[in-house]
């Protein structure tokens, strides 16, 4: 199965810097929704057999055109929601910023008994998200699509591809609306073929795609 896993277009936290996790949370932003306009003709080449959504409006809203070109339902999940942020929630301080990647891409690395603050650990985070990704697994379609949220993305696709690790993750961003295409089934594993739009394949991103130390624009 050839699986998609698009960001959210811009909201008025990401303007921010703002660790923004609660449900349904913010729409988007004038700019957001022309990212989102912009998906289906991204994906024209895209043979998507279905789309899911988050809970979160910013995620539903991206979904929408894409849908639309599709003539396919968004179904909506509460299992790819975005990491909540718990104690850290709406700060937007280098600490907790620092503490919220810290412990998310500690998951990772196979930390997963550790708690975000006042929220969930790893083991929640990656059991509800894995869950959504069996589903569409399930559905037995080639190629599916899911419109989730910037830190819960890269976390999941460190701990659950062959081919990208932690380190990789944590300093490389996706950038509203950017795309990871994995392949793989939920029973054999992941190989991640691209991340917004470079190939992957044993070689690593140029200095265009990496964020800096710790990973830390735009976190969801």
């Amino acid at each position: 199965m050839r699986l998609l896993l698009i960001r959210h277009g811009q909201t008025p936290s990401n303007v921010l810097g703002a660790l923004d996790t609660l449900v349904p949370g913010p729409g988007l932003t004038e700019l957001g929704l022309e990212q989102a306009a912009a998906i289906p003709d991204a994906l024209a080449t895209e043979d998507i057999g279905a789309l899911y959504a988050s809970v979160q409006t910013r995620a539903q809203l991206t979904a929408a055109p894409l849908a639309a070109r599709l003539d396919l339902p968004v179904s909506v999940r509460d299992g790819i929601r975005e990491i909540g942020a718990g104690d850290l929630e709406m700060r937007r301080d280098r600490e907790a910023i620092e503490l919220y990647h810290d412990v998310s891409f500690g998951w990772a690395a196979g930390d997963l008994d550790r708690r975000m603050p006042g929220a969930e650990n790893g083991h929640e985070v990656f059991g509800r998200f894995g869950a959504v990704v069996d589903e569409l697994a399930g559905t037995g379609h080639g190629t599916v699509a899911a419109v989730a949220h910037g830190q819960v993305i890269r976390t999941w696709v460190a701990a659950m591809t062959d081919n990208v690790d932690v380190d990789f993750a944590s300093h490389h961003n996706l950038h509203n609306t950017g795309v990871i295409v994995l392949e793989g089934e939920p029973d054999v594993g992941w190989t991640a073929l691209s991340w917004m739009g470079v190939a992957l394949g044993g070689r690593q991103l140029d200095d265009d795609g990496a964020t800096g130390p710790g990973g830390q624009a735009d976190p969801v």
